[in-house]
């Protein structure tokens, strides 16, 4: 039977599909997660769309590899244009053809509001998880969301009233990172798999999970390191990278001065934040799970110069890094585009590994800021997938049962 007659199926006897799209790594996390929960719920839901290797072991069917979606930045996207403009008529058209009883995009926003816009004469029920970010910059395109969805998902305690100023409802269900496990790590376990000393300081390195940004940290991360290692002999890096880009991180650390160790595995990922003494991130959810954790950490970024030159004409908000955003102060250092240099980002570090005052302050602050994130309903995934099921339409199991109901 084919893959269309199988749907056809499973539709005639009462089951309900789910067309579900990821575009990047933090999506694949967050969709694989609440893909779980709502088969917990609904074990007859079949899923399909686009998602990467954590919803595929979920049970998604993907239509095309995730890592096509994955590019950042304003510049960067421009030589991708047609051909994420195919992807865009492919996903669209697989719409079309399987007619599922509801659409969930997850963040984004950049293919997930114009697939979005393309299937609203569907009517098929359409649900966006992880609000855009217009807060931050362009907040004149919440102009353009009303007729986008039928629900919202946000993530972050504050963006539910920003939507509201704008007419536009958002309903807040909490961030998954509260969840994830990140502080859940055995150090002394990553410690003994990797022949780690006990007192050995190790340092987490995250430069992104996109193949459009990671190189563009690596290099200095690496420069980086050199001077570390004058300063801190015994240190150990380590790089948790997702498993569609490691590849191209093994390549980009090939010269380093100190060979890190590369993780990309979930668990393994979080044993190693047990066993750090700091981080250096690029800004996004990944310092959200570092300050889980509990790793006192520094942010930096470095973007193409024209891409950094118009984002400086539209950001809005006084800093970059997730967590500050919610602490409302600079709780962690910021060392973005000029200031992303080895020198700067090599002193910071240091004085994380060995100044116990900054380390101790920017733990106090991560536990306000994590204390934020708990959504309404305690368990964030459960509260999405209940927004969700609430919008999903009934099926007759009957024989005679036809359309939606």
């Amino acid at each position: 039977m084919t893959s269309s007659a199988t749907m056809r199926a499973r539709r005639d006897v009462g089951a309900r599909t789910i067309w579900i799209l990821a575009g990047e790594a933090s999506g694949d996390v967050l969709g694989a997660r609440l893909m779980r929960e709502l088969r917990r719920r609904d074990p007859a839901l079949t899923f399909v769309g686009v998602g990467g290797a954590r919803m595929e072991a979920a049970g998604l069917r993907s239509e095309f590899p995730m890592r096509d979606l994955a590019v950042m930045g304003l510049v960067e996207v421009l030589p991708r244009l047609r051909f994420l403009s195919r992807r865009l008529d492919q996903a669209v058209a697989h719409i079309r053809a399987i007619r599922p009883d509801l659409i969930v995009t997850i963040d984004s926003p950049g293919f997930a509001l114009r697939l979005l816009r393309r299937v609203a004469s569907l009517s098929i029920p359409r649900v966006h998880y992880v609000a855009p970010q217009v807060w931050a910059w362009r907040e004149r395109r919440v102009l353009k969301f009303p007729g986008l969805w039928e629900r919202m998902l946000c993530l972050l305690p504050f963006e539910p009233g920003f939507f509201a100023r704008h007419g536009v409802e958002g309903r807040f269900v909490g961030h998954p990172v509260v969840q994830s496990g990140a502080d859940q790590g055995d150090g002394a376990a990553f410690r003994a798999r990797h022949g780690i000393a006990p007192d050995a300081p190790v340092l987490i390195l995250m430069p992104g999970s996109r193949r459009s940004e990671a190189p563009r940290l690596l290099p200095v991360f690496g420069e980086t390191l050199g001077i570390l290692r004058t300063l801190c002999p015994d240190i150990v890096p380590v790089v948790p990278v997702a498993p569609v880009i490691a590849d191209t991180i093994r390549k980009g650390v090939a010269d380093w001065p100190i060979q890190p160790v590369i993780v990309t595995d979930l668990q393994e990922k979080h044993d190693a934040f047990a066993a750090a003494g700091a981080a250096l991130t690029k800004s996004g959810t990944s310092t959200l799970e570092l300050a889980l954790a509990g790793v006192p950490m520094a942010v930096t970024y470095r973007v193409n110069a024209v891409t950094a030159a118009i984002a400086r004409r539209l950001i809005r908000v006084p800093y970059v890094a997730m967590v500050n955003l919610l602490a409302g102060h600079r709780l962690v250092p910021e060392l973005l585009q000029e200031r992303c240099r080895a020198d700067l980002l090599a002193h910071t570090i240091m004085r994380l590994l060995t100044d116990g005052h900054s380390a101790a302050m920017q733990k106090a602050g991560f536990q306000q800021v994590i204390a934020t994130l708990h959504g309404p309903q305690g368990d964030p995934t459960a509260a999405a997938a209940q927004e969700i099921l609430d919008l999903l339409p009934r099926r007759d199991p009957s024989p005679a049962g036809t359309g939606r109901g």
